[in-house]
């Protein structure tokens, strides 16, 4: 048996019981990952966040952010005056506000800060916030730039203080059962995974809303460009930002990052040896760089945790109903991950000399008795495959309510107060962030990208 399977079928029988696990099966147990679990701590002991950047993720991380009690919101900054008039409204007029992020981190009653900004300040606020003594929450991808990578993860080993990216489906408890299902040996020897994001709306394709007062008087638009080429004001550049290289990471840092960093964590893999894409702007053909339909092709090398195959990852920011799927692909099932997760399994059957012998019609009545006398041979001894349940499907669906978003952030809680560890640290959101990236280099530069995933660098 492939060491892939990772469990005996008879064990895989006593786990999936009669081989169907109901949507209402009781949600997985993470030990100081989920709200159920956290950590307990005193008044003294409260989390006080500093959000940079209070465009839309933002107002979503914080929603997760303070569900969680012992937290508060204490400082926000942004570079447009209408957002930091929307932070008072929502949390509070007293609230305080800035345009500059280094007076978050200089303040004293910040503990930790959620990095919320466009990816080409990523690194560097993310740094700076570190060498100043604080928790660092990054919205992933955590760089912009594959080269970026090596900085941050040694400046988050210097200070000592806990890193997190935003990619909240690594602490999730459906993440978790696929990684346990696929353990288990679920869909046998996998072989492929297949994913597809779709979008089809304005606001999908990052054709954000601008305000009516959109101007230089109240955006500081310096700072915005501030690391990357100095242009005229353009609203659309700031507000829409992921459209562009300058600021943003197309597609693949907005959505493939966050497939990869489940994927790694189902499959325990550190990533992919070489990568490949096409795509371009189909649809949404309005002021745009990055494209709006990309399709990647990954390898995965051979590992203790999994064997080789290959990753199948595509957008379309026009899909008129396709959907999305999120599929691992093996000789014996299909797991579908989405709200929940779903192993449809499909045993192929044993081959036998009648199956066999079918295809021989078309040699001479001698070589067919050799043919088939051969065979005898070879598959002598072979024992018929245990056929009771093993057809069965297996679901999974999280409780009702369920967040991952805000479970992701207590991850991150109980790691500063002591309490656990943090799973998608700086490395393992390089690992995630860089075969993500590594579709715009193809895409751009026409030709196969290699990674070396152990090292975490582009070869060649």
């Amino acid at each position: 048996m492939s060491k892939f399977r990772n469990s005996s079928r008879r064990d895989f029988l006593k786990w999936a019981s009669a081989g169907t696990v109901a949507a209402s099966v009781a949600p997985i147990v993470l030990p100081g990952r989920t709200a159920h679990a956290a950590a307990a701590f005193s008044a003294n002991d409260k989390i006080n966040i500093g959000c940079i950047g209070m465009g839309i993720q933002a107002f979503s991380d914080l929603r997760a952010a303070l569900a969680v009690p012992g937290t508060k919101l204490v400082a926000a900054c942004d570079l447009y005056d209408g957002r930091l008039e929307r932070a008072k409204e929502v949390f509070g007029k007293d609230l305080f506000t800035t345009k500059d992020y280094r007076e978050i981190l200089s303040r004293q009653d910040v503990d930790m800060v959620i990095v919320v900004v466009p990816d080409h300040w990523h690194q560097t606020i993310a740094i700076a916030a570190l060498k100043a003594g604080k928790h660092v929450y990054c919205e992933k991808p955590m760089v912009q730039k594959i080269e970026q990578g090596e900085a941050l993860i040694k400046a988050v080993k210097d200070s000592g203080k806990c890193f997190q990216v935003g990619s909240q489906p690594v602490s999730s408890t459906v993440t978790e059962k696929a990684r346990q299902l696929f353990k288990q040996g679920a869909i046998g020897k996998l072989n492929m995974v297949d994913i597809l994001i779709s979008r089809n709306s304005a606001n999908g394709a990052w054709q954000y809303p601008i305000p009516t007062d959109a101007s230089p008087q109240t955006i500081d638009w310096d700072t915005f460009v501030e690391p990357t080429n100095k242009i005229a004001f353009d609203a659309d550049r700031f507000f829409r930002w992921r459209k562009y290289w300058d600021y943003g990471t197309g597609v693949a840092g907005d959505m493939y990052v966050h497939r990869f960093t489940s994927l790694h964590r189902i499959i325990d893999s550190i990533g992919p040896v070489k990568g490949m894409a096409t795509g371009g702007v189909r649809f949404w053909t309005e002021k745009r760089e990055a494209p709006d339909m990309i399709l990647g092709l990954y390898e995965y090398p051979e590992c203790e945790s999994h064997p080789e195959f290959t990753l199948q990852l595509g957008a379309n920011f026009a899909d008129g109903g396709h959907g999305n799927t999120f599929q691992l692909i093996g000789d014996e099932g299909i797991m579908e991950i989405g709200y929940g997760v779903k192993v449809t399994r499909n045993l192929r059957p044993k081959e036998t000399a009648e199956m066999a012998q079918r295809s021989l019609y078309n040699y001479s009545s001698a070589e067919q008795k050799r043919w088939m006398a051969q065979w005898k041979k070879e598959h002598s001894g072979q024992t018929e495959r245990a056929k009771s349940n093993l057809n069965g499907n297996i679901e999974y669906v999280p409780p009702r309510g369920y967040d991952s978003h805000t479970d992701h952030f207590l991850v991150l809680y109980n790691a500063m107060r002591g309490n656990g560890e943090i799973l998608e640290d700086a490395e393992y959101g390089l690992r995630a962030a860089a075969p993500a990236l590594m579709a715009n280099l193809c895409y751009e530069q026409e030709k196969i990208i290699k990674w070396d995933p152990k090292e975490m660098k582009l070869v060649g």
